[in-house]
């Protein structure tokens, strides 16, 4: 008697493929390598300060718009370079199946860490240039694709 399973199609039963070799996986990471949490961190802050000197430069000198574009910055940043931190501290010593669950707790305390720096804002800064703080905030997110996009390519501060 034929056992297999009854959801899975003939066409779709591919053999699994063989596993790398050693030399397969070095050569892999040298064309595919990791993006380093801490150049993530760096690019975000060197994007959020250039925003923030662009927004005061087109604001005349305001210094409203210079300090809410650099906290923009700083709620992107902080929470992401102490994301980092804990991902070399204590995520990368975990096993991978109780990573995941770390990796996703420490997602989630960077979106409660972001959304409660958001709150205190108009508290800490008087007054507020909302739109500063927002296009900081948009300009200084996209740093992650860039990041991608730059991969693997040799940048002048390597972290």
């Amino acid at each position: 008697m034929h056992t297999s399973d009854p959801w899975q199609d003939e066409q779709d039963a591919a053999p699994a493929a063989p596993p790398l070799s050693r030399a397969e996986v070095q050569s892999l990471l040298r064309r595919k390598p990791q993006v380093s949490v801490w150049r993530v961190v760096l690019l975000q802050t060197a994007v959020g300060v250039a925003v923030a000197l662009v927004a005061w430069a087109l604001a005349g000198g305001a210094l409203p718009v210079l300090w809410s574009a650099l906290y923009g910055t700083l709620v992107v940043a902080l929470p992401s370079a102490l994301f980092a931190l804990a991902i070399q501290l204590w995520l990368s010593k975990l096993k991978p199946g109780v990573a995941v669950y770390g990796f996703a707790l420490g997602e989630l305390l960077k979106i409660g860490l972001t959304i409660v720096l958001l709150f205190f804002a108009p508290r800490l800064l008087q007054p507020l240039s909302w739109a500063a703080l927002l296009v900081a905030i948009a300009f200084t997110l996209q740093v992650y694709w860039v990041a991608l996009i730059l991969r693997g390519k040799k940048a002048a501060c390597t972290v």
